[in-house]
């Protein structure tokens, strides 16, 4: 007597994956191409960039209008400065949003869900809100026009996320495992420090990648509080206005490329986070 194998979970569940992973190469296609169309208007020469139509295969590579961009005026300072903002951003966010974030995991206390919910209103302001006030208050502190003050701004736009995500990144971190090393004698700082931050850092890659790519990005409020020390998205909006279409192409590449070494510096953290660290 023969046995009959249902197999239509099995093709279901190919069916699945095999969708699943179509709609993953879709929306990463979606989102190389821009980056992919810049790339070859950037580094294509002045002649095949002006071809109709235009060429979609890296024919004719050059990096002269790259060179010429970069060797414009106030460029090299500007990427600096987008620098320096980006890295002191990074780190205030996470000397004030990591430790917020894990007193909102770890300990209960009133108004504790009101807060959360102010977080995420402080997102709901425009920019531009922000900036103009700002831009008084830092006429008066002196300090307009410095990289410091772009750096409180970016700061105060990551600040809400940052603590949100390092909340629920900390609570995937088992308590358990934090008094396990309280009882073998480690001081709360200690088991902090040697036990629930290794676990958590993916989590917090992830909230340092999103500061960073805010902070590298972000134009409207560094164009209103500096004038002569401005980020590199700034410099690019005031001085390549008017440029030719090309230039435009090789200060957006600019733009991107810093963002993509970062991502990729920490994508190791992020493959932790997706595969076996946190439960």
């Amino acid at each position: 007597m023969s046995t009959t194998v249902d197999t239509t979970p099995i093709a279901r569940r190919r069916r699945n994956r095999i969708l699943l992973q179509t709609a993953c190469i879709a929306v990463s296609l979606f989102m190389l191409i821009p980056i992919y169309l810049i790339s070859l208007a950037a580094l294509s020469t002045r002649e095949s960039f002006n071809e109709f139509p235009l060429s979609l295969l890296p024919t004719n590579l050059s990096v002269d209008t790259l060179n010429a961009f970069l060797g414009s005026t106030g460029i090299f300072g500007a990427l600096g400065n987008s620098l320096i903002v980006g890295a002191g951003t990074l780190l205030l966010s996470a000397l004030i949003g990591v430790p917020a974030g894990y007193a909102l995991a770890r300990f209960t206390f009133p108004g504790k869900d009101p807060y959360q919910l102010f977080l995420l209103f402080t997102r709901a302001l425009p920019i531009v809100v922000l900036s103009v006030p700002l831009a008084r208050l830092f006429l008066t502190v002196d300090i307009y026009d410095t990289t410091y003050a772009v750096i409180l701004l970016h700061t105060a736009l990551a600040l809400p996320t940052t603590i949100l995500i390092s909340a629920s990144v900390f609570l995937s971190v088992p308590v358990d495992v934090e008094e396990a090393a309280r009882l073998f004698g480690c001081s709360p700082l200690g088991a902090f420090g040697r036990v629930v931050l290794p676990m958590a850092l993916p989590g917090l890659a992830a909230a340092s990648i999103f500061t960073f790519v805010m902070s590298w990005n972000e134009v409207l409020g560094a164009s209103i509080l500096t004038l002569d020390h401005r980020t590199l998205p700034a410099q690019v909006l005031s001085s390549l206005s008017d440029s030719p279409l090309a230039y435009r192409f090789a200060g957006g590449f600019a733009l991107v490329i810093p963002s993509i070494i970062f991502i990729a510096l920490m994508r190791r953290y992020l493959t932790n986070m997706w595969g076996s660290t946190i439960r």
